[in-house]
């Protein structure tokens, strides 16, 4: 016990990092998790963490304080890029939803507590399982913990003032609404065709009423072509996956100073 009292401070920077991590990282945010089982977890690979780690030797000081909230700003930041991605998934459901006529009909999200679209949802719900299937959630972890060879622990400062890391940003959030677009183009595409067809029929046919029967078409339509290109859709939340962690490894490399 004796022995640990000097690498304290540093176990307790440690924590800091990966229980800040865990407010923004999918799965290990959500709120049907209780705060009291993301702390022991937090404590736990803490603690696995700095028995792996060479750690330093520190004071408790002014400085240190300032470690602690860098090492906060650190987890919050890969968490936040990591929830970034992920929610192109939903954002795809978005532009479903609108074409279907589902956009009104918006359901509470029982992990996060907000409003997301029916598809959404569904197609979020489905990437969550891809996640574990693959130990997604592994690699976020190990991503965590190799975070400490590209931001040592002693680092004083982050430089978020780099016009790098905010170009960085800016092409994360680009490239989660490029593969949002393209999750969506195949029942958005398929839905813009249904709507040229519509009009024509409204123009040649005015005795069909198009409002009445253009909607439960639409959603017809719909399924079917989602069924149709399911496994599509699943290789590109494979493929989002793959942006998310080489996001993170950018992200960890840019704020490090490298």
């Amino acid at each position: 016990m004796l022995d640990f009292l000097p690498a304290f401070p540093a176990f307790l920077l440690i924590f800091v990092r990966v229980t800040s991590f865990f407010l923004m990282m999918p799965l290990f945010s959500y709120r049907s998790i209780p705060a009291s089982h993301k702390i022991g977890l937090g404590f736990f690979l803490s603690w696995i963490m700095f028995l792996g780690l060479e750690v330093p030797v520190l004071d408790i000081s002014g400085a240190y304080f300032l470690l602690i909230i860098k090492e906060a700003l650190v987890g919050l930041m890969i968490g936040f890029v990591a929830y970034l991605m992920l929610s192109a998934i939903q954002i795809a459901g978005g532009f479903i939803d609108f074409q279907m006529g589902f956009a009104i009909a918006n359901v509470i999200d029982p992990q996060t507590g907000a409003q997301s679209p029916l598809m959404g949802q569904y197609l979020y719900t489905i990437g969550l399982f891809f996640l574990l299937t693959v130990n997604g959630h592994h690699l976020m972890l190990d991503g965590v913990f190799y975070s400490y060879t590209f931001i040592p622990m002693e680092q004083p400062w982050i430089s978020f003032g780099n016009e790098n890391m905010v170009e960085y940003v800016i092409r994360a959030l680009n490239s989660m609404f490029i593969v949002a677009f393209q999750m969506s183009i195949p029942v958005v595409g398929s839905l813009f065709l249904v709507d040229v067809a519509l009009g024509i029929v409204a123009r040649t046919v005015p005795q069909l009423n198009v409002f009445v029967v253009g909607l439960p078409l639409k959603i017809g339509v719909s399924f079917i072509v989602l069924i149709a290109v399911m496994s599509v859709l699943l290789f590109a939340v494979s493929q989002l996956f793959e942006t998310m962690l080489n996001t993170m490894r950018g992200l960890m490399a840019l704020m490090g100073g490298s």
